[in-house]
């Protein structure tokens, strides 16, 4: 009833408004406070400069902000200066203020009451129906003012406040609706402008999209999925995706020209390290442009994390027995027992198989080192005589090599680099093996000679498997370190992480919001430059975590990024390519290879994606070409993502259909299967601490016949790095909450039905990939489920 009397008679309104303020403590709606403000009835007074019921309409908004789910609580204050102006001094006036003239059209239309939903009075006034989609993270919400505008080809409309009675707007997860009626007709909506003005305090807010339906029933839709903070606006174009050539009008092409401009200096490239590649400038995860950030920074804490990780398994016990040896190899199950699952079971008892060591080289979680040997290194003076016992064909290892039976594993890269030497407590050590493979008649992989040198003599012998038991055990246990420091700082951090943090940042510096290329890419670039800036601040900068359980850490790990850096080229991620160039690509000759039969089903799956998406907005090699912003995003991976170095094959610019394809498969299965791959299973392998020690505290063995059992546990972790590695392997295998896999996109970016009509195949194509994998696993003692796209999340986020 209340209702009523207000939209008849002002005096009413204001009659009822006093009374609503008096009897409810000041309780009003912001639609209220609209109205009271419109009749004059906060007025100043002597107990209230601004106006009594002014004051009361704050204190009620304060309060209904108290309530809001996944909202921060607003408490009360005193009253603002008489006359200040509100909403960042751009909305309505206060009092006295020239409040008639602030008013926007669509509250003039109809003596003012449009803004409640009449159509005006004259009836003749274009109407639009604006919907707002607010996002569902946590205080994604806001109690701010917003204000929308739209601009046409034939004008502008003034800026509305979106704002309906009786109704707290904005909430986290909500979708509303406002109508806005303008004096004239606006011709075809080109732009929006989204304004936010603090109500209180600083309150960020998410915003997902805007629809709008226009007079004639038409409906565009402006995505953004953005963080609107502090009192900012943005300006929306729809989400029709547009190459450069296809913008005609000057004020297209320069909101085009801003935002990149705007964005470049926001993601400015920096030298974290000589030789690395580059990196956000950026010393800590506050610093970062709030849209990339993570939604909760606790969430992604390494210290909460690794920390909780160890509460967790009940191993926070031993965390701070730093020098304290194992006692023997099942001492290790006092931290394993808990936690076991079917692969790290499987693992713990059957470690020591030459058969388990081979399988890891190509189903672990450092599939990518392994290649077939067509000649034998001079440096592994491997002889007929030592390994004639291992070979089963009766053939010489001259003919096996031929035939290819035989595969290599040189550790290399890890000649030379600095031990830890952060704990003067703690001696700790680092080889760089070469190990042998034979490929038998079950066709699998074992070992079959290992060198923990790269310089053969004396002191360096070839172990092998008729060597003493516990001298070829503990050579193999040095090849799993190894291996674990390979895969943990080259295969995980450079080539997947880094990498992937190269693409990101060219992305936003050089491909516009409206770009075709950047909504397929800006999935996969979730998180990951936030990631990687929390790694460089709590993990593996000075005196950060690495440093605690890991033998590369306190400088060795920044060595050897710097070496692997010349090995980084383009097509070593070429997927197929890579696989090839490596000799691994025969299914016939290695059929239990899954890492490279599934990577390459999700390959091809992600490959036909881009096709799809590239032949629908470049019909010509010509149109590729003539894309400046394309040119420019390849430019910077090149130039200064990957320091210019030719070698390393990274193209500087993209002249073909076929060619930007592969680029863009490159940058999709990278930060996507590639990263699943290698990461995910960390905890599966290495969580038995013998099968992937991430320190080793005695040096190798120089002669054969020494090794004991005691020598072998003294070399192990001990029961505090033991601990910390653990809590490590188990938090970087989790999943981000509301993880997001290969081939879900609930950001709609794109708007056109031939693009969804590409995701809906992509999808497909995917859920086959899966369905071929899980009946393959069903008969698997050791599945491999790495690569199963329904286990790959859209980005490196972890």
């Amino acid at each position: 009833m209340g209702f009523l009397l207000w939209k008849w008679c002002g005096v009413c309104v204001h009659t009822a408004l006093i009374g609503s303020c008096a009897g409810t403590g000041g309780i009003l709606t912001r639609g209220e406070e609209f109205l009271a403000q419109r009749v004059g009835c906060l007025e100043p007074t002597a107990g209230c400069p601004a106006g009594t019921c002014g004051s009361r309409v704050r204190t009620a908004r304060a309060q209904r902000g108290c309530t809001r789910s996944g909202q921060r609580a607003r408490s009360t204050s005193p009253c603002p200066p008489p006359g200040a102006a509100r909403g960042g001094g751009q909305g309505r006036a206060g009092p006295g203020c020239g409040e008639e003239a602030a008013l926007s059209s669509r509250e003039r239309a109809g003596g003012g009451w449009a803004r409640f939903g009449s159509a005006g009075l004259g009836g003749t006034m274009p109407s639009y129906t604006v919907t707002v989609a607010t996002g569902s993270q946590w205080f994604a919400g806001t109690d701010d003012y917003v204000y929308l505008s739209l601009e046409g080809t034939a004008g502008c409309s003034e800026r509305h406040l979106l704002d309906k009675p009786f109704y707290n707007d904005f909430e986290r997860g909500a979708v509303d609706s406002y109508d806005v009626t303008v004096e004239e007709d606006l011709g075809e909506i080109q732009l929006i402008k989204i304004e936010k003005r603090k109500y209180w305090y600083q309150d960020d807010w998410y915003l997902k999209y805007v629809t709008v339906k226009t007079p004639l029933g038409d409906y565009l839709e402006f995505p953004c999925y953005r963080w609107i903070t502090d009192e900012k606006e943005i300006v929306l174009r729809d989400g029709r995706a547009k190459l450069p050539r296809d913008d005609k009008t000057q004020i297209l092409k320069q909101h085009r020209r801003k935002e990149l401009e705007n964005r470049q200096k926001m993601y400015r490239w920096k030298e974290w390290h000589p030789g690395f590649p580059l990196s956000i400038d950026a010393h800590s995860h506050s610093e970062l442009p709030r849209d990339i950030q993570f939604d909760n920074e606790k969430g992604i804490d390494f210290v909460l994390n690794y920390s909780k990780a160890m509460e967790n398994l009940y191993i926070n016990r031993f965390m701070h027995m730093f020098q304290s040896s194992w006692s023997d190899f099942a001492d290790f199950e006092k931290i394993f027992v808990r936690i076991s699952n079917t692969i790290s079971e499987y693992v713990m008892q059957h470690w020591k198989e030459d058969f388990m060591f081979g399988y890891q080289f190509l189903n672990g979680c450092n599939p990518v080192l392994i290649r077939r040997c067509t000649e034998i290194p001079k440096k592994l003076p491997v002889t007929m005589d030592m390994v004639e016992c291992s070979l089963e064909r009766n053939l010489t290892l001259e003919e096996e090599v031929k035939q290819g039976n035989i595969f290599i594993v040189d550790y290399e890269l890890l000649d030379g680099v600095d031990a830890n030497k952060t704990d003067p407590c703690t001696i700790q050590y680092l080889a760089a093996p070469i190990c042998l493979l034979y490929k038998n008649l079950e066709n699998k992989i074992v070992p079959i000679a290992i060198q923990l040198g790269q310089k053969p003599g004396p002191e360096n012998p070839i172990f092998l498997p008729s060597d003493a038991t516990y001298d070829w055990l503990l050579a193999k246990i040095w090849v799993r370190s190894s291996d674990f420091h390979i895969h943990q700082t080259v295969t995980h951090l450079l080539r997947t992480h880094l990498v992937s943090e190269v693409f990101s940042i060219a992305m936003f510096r050089q491909l516009p919001a409206v770009h075709p290329l950047f909504k397929l890419l800006v999935p996969h670039m979730r998180f990951t430059i936030a990631i990687n800036t929390k790694a460089r601040e709590q993990l593996i900068c000075e005196c950060g975590l690495f440093d605690k359980a890991n033998a590369t850490g306190g400088g060795g790990h920044v060595q050897m990024v710097q070496k692997a850096m010349k090995d980084l080229t383009y097509s070593s991620l070429c997927f197929p390519d890579e696989i090839k160039a490596k000799g691994m690509d025969s299914k016939e000759d290695i059929p239990y290879y899954y890492y490279r039969d599934d990577g390459i089903k999700v390959w091809e799956a992600i490959k036909s994606f881009a096709e799809d998406v590239i032949h629908i907005y470049y019909e010509t090699d010509e149109v590729v070409c003539e894309d400046v912003e394309l040119q420019a995003f390849v430019k910077d991976i090149y130039m200064y993502g990957m320091r210019g170095v030719k070698a390393a094959g990274f193209p500087k610019m993209i002249k073909t259909r076929e060619k930007l394809a592969e680029y863009l498969t490159v940058i999709i299965f990278t930060t996507s299967a590639q990263h699943a791959a290698v990461n995910f299973g960390q905890y599966d392998w290495c969580s038995w601490i013998p099968n992937a020690p991430p320190t080793m505290r005695c040096p190798p063995p120089t002669q054969k016949g020494t090794v004991t059992i005691e020598q072998i546990v003294e070399s192990l972790p001990d029961r505090g790095r033991s601990c910390w590695h653990l809590g490590a392997v188990w938090a970087l295998s989790q999943f981000q909450d509301n993880e997001l896999f290969l081939g879900m996109y609930p950001d709609e970016h794109f708007v056109e039905k031939p693009v969804k009509e590409a995701m809906a195949k992509f999808r497909k194509n995917l859920d086959e990939i899966v369905s071929t994998i899980t009946e393959r696993n069903k008969s698997k003692k050791l599945p491999y489920y790495y690569l199963s796209p329904d286990r790959i999340p859209n980005s490196v986020a972890v």
